[in-house]
């Protein structure tokens, strides 16, 4: 039987940058945006603050755009401050290479893996799907669904008794599946 596991964000990841005040390097964002319009023109950004000193800056989403090539729903929302736009607009590659920013997604994820029923079986078959591009290690996630250590999933891996299509070591912000053999 195969088992369901979703890696699921639980807040908005740490925006990564440089602080021009205080040379930190994580900002929070809350998900508030500003617009500013400007006759035919419009201009957002998305704010944060330095996780150190407070300081606000802004991420740019927009910049210089014609406000009537804004869709209509868009506009709300940013002027709704919708938290789930923020997370999607952080996710989004243009924004991030616009902004020169990466995110820290340590301690703004969870893995639900359904119940602990799974564990006493002697053969595991698991799809592990992502509800956000998270890049998490695949070694990390089968360790803390199957209740292992980490030590041990490289073991199983090394072993055999823990086969995947995908590559475990290294980061993975896509579906998989595998299969542990105990």
């Amino acid at each position: 039987m195969l088992n369901n596991w979703v890696v699921v964000p639980t807040c908005l990841p740490l925006v990564l940058r440089r602080c021009h005040v205080c040379a930190s390097e994580r900002f929070r964002t809350s998900g508030k945006f500003r617009v500013n319009a400007n006759h035919k023109l419009i201009d957002v950004w998305l704010l944060a603050l330095c996780t150190a000193c407070g300081e606000t800056t802004k991420l740019t989403v927009l910049e210089r755009a014609n406000v009537r090539s804004v869709r209509s729903g868009l506009l709300a929302r940013l002027h709704d401050n919708d938290p789930a736009l923020a997370a999607e607009l952080l996710q989004d590659p243009v924004v991030r290479r616009r902004n020169r920013i990466a995110l820290d997604w340590d301690d703004a994820w969870r893995l639900d893996t359904g119940g602990s029923d799974h564990l006493d079986r002697e053969v595991i078959d698991v799809s592990v799907r992502f509800a956000a591009r998270i890049p998490v290690r695949p070694v990390r996630l089968i360790a803390e669904g199957c209740g292992l250590s980490r030590a041990e999933v490289e073991r199983l891996v090394v072993e055999g008794r823990l086969v995947s299509a995908v590559r475990l070591s290294g980061r993975l912000s896509g579906d998989f599946t595998f299969t542990l053999k105990r």
